[in-house]
């Protein structure tokens, strides 16, 4: 008689964790990552949660333990940033099991810890998230984006007719937060621990609202206000730091400062050659030519390497240095236009607006259809997010003629989903 084997814990939670929309290849790389960051016992506790935000109660069922029990094991992983910790006004808490990125991945970098080895973790995520390839594409090569690009609010001086919205402002997106928390930047953290990091500035991690609220409780961040958020995106501007979010419109939960040599999107970008890793901004550069003297100061700064110097001819044979753009791998952040110092590049608005969803909700449905595991939302009673709204959508789709079916996610990113989104969330 055949024997099945019982699998481990963490390979449990792998495939509980594939089953986001963002997914996460099972890799013994990432059997390795789960064993530093937790134990046996409590990834088998974490691939039994569900996905969309959960009470002790329901945990309490899930896990088949007391509530006492329950909220006590639930408490100490979110100590560990392996879990959110919502709590309301009136003192229900709620938790959340956050994707691998953006999420606990970065969380366990996102301080200097004792209680596990930083070192062998942030050789272990290189080579799951720089060296294998699966993990990074199945993230950053979609046509829905995880990240968006927020324009150097600086360089904005130079676009004519300027029209852009407050939520493509990161001040804005910090002036309007409920709690802000700053952490140690989880890339340049890990590439430190290989000899690879650069001098930016490490501790510039912006996280907002219930995110940041968990992590400031627990110790991952730490609590600032309005003022020193500000001054912190100064220094990132300082030092030619691109700003990206999480694609959506609302609740927008952080705010990384990247460079081009240790950001994982960026150089996603720089790797596969595609801008489909993250959503641009709705800007591209303008190089003036008569004003360029090719002196390179924008090539250095550009983080994806979308500008380079050329010469060209002019009258008499004369050869002239100049800068050209690719814009296929164009962020639009404006980095160039701050470090020229002759003014010979300015913003203009793309010829066609970029589309950011609206709220989580929006991207994760459209990432689900992308991705075929709309299911996983919605049959599983571990599903993202409310059943009634999901239901909804689902049968909006499945009502389609055929043809339209396959539009789905193009429709999607109209106004239709955003309606669908607004009445039943």
């Amino acid at each position: 008689m055949a024997h099945r084997t019982l699998k481990s814990g963490f390979h449990q939670l792998s495939e509980r964790l594939n089953q986001f929309p963002q997914g996460a290849p099972p890799s013994e790389y990432l059997f390795k990552i789960l064993s530093v960051l937790m134990n046996e016992k409590e990834a088998r506790v974490i691939s039994a949660l569900p996905i969309k935000p959960f009470s002790i109660q329901t945990a309490s069922a899930a896990l088949r333990m007391s509530r006492e029990d329950t909220e006590k094991i639930l408490t100490e992983l979110a100590s560990r940033a392996l879990l959110i910790d919502i709590e309301s006004t009136d003192g229900e808490r709620t938790f959340v099991l956050p994707p691998p990125m953006a999420g606990f991945f970065e969380f366990s970098l996102m301080r200097i810890r004792e209680d596990l080895d930083q070192t062998l973790l942030s050789e272990l995520f290189y080579q799951y998230l720089n060296v294998e390839e699966d993990f990074v594409r199945d993230l950053f090569v979609t046509e829905t984006k995880l990240g968006r690009i927020f324009v150097n609010e600086q360089a904005l001086s130079t676009v004519n007719n300027l029209h852009i919205l407050d939520y493509e402002r990161s001040s804005e997106i910090i002036k309007k937060a409920s709690a802000i928390g700053i952490g140690l930047c989880y890339c340049r953290h890990k590439m430190s621990h290989l000899g690879k990091a650069c001098d930016a500035p490490l501790e510039i991690c912006m996280t907002f609202g219930t995110t940041a609220s968990s992590l400031i409780k627990y110790g991952h961040a730490r609590e600032v206000s309005v003022s020193e958020c500000m001054t912190l995106l100064e220094e990132a501007y300082d030092h030619n730091l691109v700003q990206i979010g999480e694609n959506e419109q609302e609740g927008l939960p952080f705010i990384c400062n990247c460079c081009g040599c240790c950001c994982e999107g960026l150089l996603a970008i720089k790797k596969f050659g595609t801008l489909n890793s993250i959503n641009t901004t709705n800007f591209l550069p303008e190089i003036r030519e008569d004003q360029c003297n090719g002196c390179g100061r924008c090539v250095l700064a550009c983080p994806v390497g979308a500008l380079k110097v050329v010469s060209k001819q002019v009258a008499n044979n004369k050869p002239i240095k100049t800068v050209t753009l690719d814009e296929d791998i164009c962020l639009g952040c404006g980095v160039c236009v701050r470090v020229c110092n002759r003014g010979s590049i300015k913003l203009k608005h793309r010829n066609q607006r970029v589309i950011t969803p609206i709220n989580s909700v929006h991207r994760i449905v459209l990432l689900s259809i992308e991705k075929g595991k709309l299911q996983n939302l919605i049959f599983d009673n571990q599903a993202h997010y409310s059943h009634r709204a999901m239901a909804a959508i689902l049968g909006a789709i499945l009502k389609m003629p055929p043809v339209k079916r396959i539009m789905a996610s193009e429709q999607m990113k109209s106004k239709y989903l955003s309606a669908l989104i607004k009445n039943y969330v």
